[in-house]
């Protein structure tokens, strides 16, 4: 069964910690995002603390962790969903989603494989394509009647 986004945010909460994965600029558009699309979870207030330059980034970030696991289930399903949508390459890093991504594995299926076999069309490359395409223009114009014959 999947994690609440509860205890996904108290297990990535290191990560996004550590390292300066977030900073001042990401931790500032995350807290806006939040202010101004959900102010019933974070506050004007709210975000003005959390927005404070004279606190340093990894402070506020773990302040603000902590504040949105003590608000509940939809406060840490919004922050998930602001991070995805202003930084997907951390969003995807995360550990919780590395899991995931590597579970399938454990069970006998590589999904990376699949999404890479699934995404090539043609592994001829496009000149293949061109040539086949002329080819087929061609062929068409070879079909139609020729100069005074009748159509019908």
């Amino acid at each position: 069964m999947a994690d609440r986004y509860q205890e996904q945010l108290q297990k990535d909460a290191l990560f996004l910690c550590s390292d300066q994965h977030v900073d001042t600029e990401l931790l500032d558009k995350l807290v806006l995002q939040l202010n101004r699309i959900y102010p019933q979870i974070l506050t004007d207030r709210e975000a003005q603390k959390f927005r404070n330059l004279s606190v340093p980034a990894v402070t506020r970030l773990a302040e603000l962790l902590s504040y949105l696991q003590e608000k509940g289930e939809e406060a840490c399903h919004e922050f998930y969903r602001a991070l995805h949508l202003h930084n997907e390459d951390l969003y995807l890093s995360l550990p919780t989603r590395v899991s995931r991504r590597e579970a399938p594995e454990l069970s006998g299926s590589n999904p990376k494989v699949f999404y890479r076999d699934r995404c090539v069309f043609n592994d001829r490359g496009p000149l293949f394509f061109l040539c086949c395409f002329s080819i087929s223009f061609g062929s068409g114009f070879n079909s139609l009647p020729q100069g005074g014959e009748d159509c019908d």
